[in-house]
């Protein structure tokens, strides 16, 4: 038996129950997990209150880092001992797991357990939001909402190095200082000023060629101003609540836009495109170029003060938990 953080009855922080579970023996094409550490998501927090559906009971969690302690029958690549980080939906908020091989990457020396659980699942959404959605280059010029968040750091820093000129909005002056520091060249303060016409100040009306929006329903209409004529908004979160339905011929009005909603697994279905993009995730990380910032660490036991603080917009950077 094992400990794990369970949800009966989704609802508030409070429903997470942690309590012993039993593990098993991995099946074919499974190894079992000691978690080291685990990564808080905003998306935990969908699951937890039935935003997303999952069948009850359920150990919440969708990103982890530790060591390998059995493999199943058939698999190959994998032995005991080694160390692996990993995003799969559910089931990371446990001491020990059974994994399926095709979401696990074995980490380079260089990247510690913490610094793993803090990047897998956002480390991994910036690598597609970066490089495959829309592919970054110098010149461009990218506006990132809660640009102090865990993914909003990553694509500050990342899209620093690769060239474009990084617009950031906080709630706060703290939060506008951290974003400043990992890379956003402009920070709007969007509790104190209209982001839209202070994007539009500061490109000179050219506004940007894409937005990256984790935030949602608060800031749906207005990222669609911000973007160039055949620009592009991406919705890959909704921090604020879901995007209500929209007429489409919004996109067409604002300057013949496009629009998408991806998600990280259809990314990573293929295992070929797993590997290629965690390997230029813990290169870029490795080289100094994007530092993963975990500000907050909690023992698993205080998972509720954990997402409080979350759910508060308390958290800047990644949020980790130790089993």
């Amino acid at each position: 038996m094992v400990k794990a953080v369970v949800v009966h009855t989704p609802g508030g922080p409070e429903s997470m129950v942690l309590e012993d579970v039993s593990v098993g023996d991995p099946g074919p094409g499974q190894v079992r997990v000691r978690n080291r550490a685990i990564g808080l998501n905003f998306i935990d927090t969908y699951f937890r209150a039935g935003a997303y559906k999952a069948e009850t009971p359920f150990v919440l969690g969708n990103e982890a880092a530790g060591e390998i302690v059995a493999v199943g029958p058939g698999v190959a690549g994998f032995a005991a001992g080694d160390r692996i980080g990993y995003t799969s939906t559910l089931g990371c908020y446990a001491q020990e797991r059974l994994l399926d091989t095709k979401f696990a990457v074995k980490l380079p020396d260089a990247i510690s357990f913490q610094t793993a659980a803090g990047m897998m699942l956002k480390g991994l959404t910036a690598q597609y939001l970066l490089r495959r959605t829309f592919v970054v280059k110098a010149g461009d010029t990218v506006l990132v909402h809660a640009a102090a968040g865990g993914v909003g750091q990553i694509l500050c820093q990342w899209g620093n190095a690769l060239g474009a000129t990084v617009i950031g909005t906080a709630g706060s002056r703290e939060k506008a200082e951290i974003a400043k520091a990992a890379g956003a060249h402009h920070v709007i303060l969007y509790s104190e000023e209209n982001f839209v016409d202070r994007v539009k100040e500061i490109t000179g009306g050219k506004l940007c060629d894409i937005v990256y929006d984790g935030v949602g329903k608060a800031t749906f209409a207005g990222s669609l101003d911000c973007i160039r004529p055949l620009g592009l908004f991406v919705s890959y979160g909704s921090a604020s609540g879901q995007i209500d339905a929209f007429n489409i011929g919004l996109l067409m009005q604002k300057g013949s836009l496009f629009a998408t909603r991806p998600t990280l697994y259809t990314y990573i279905a293929k295992r070929e495109d797993l590997d290629a993009m965690a390997a230029e995730l813990f290169e870029v990380v490795a080289s100094g170029k994007v530092k993963i910032a975990v500000n907050h660490v909690f023992p698993l036991d205080q998972v509720v003060q954990a997402h409080q603080l979350l759910e508060n917009r308390g958290t800047t950077g990644s949020t980790v938990l130790i089993p």
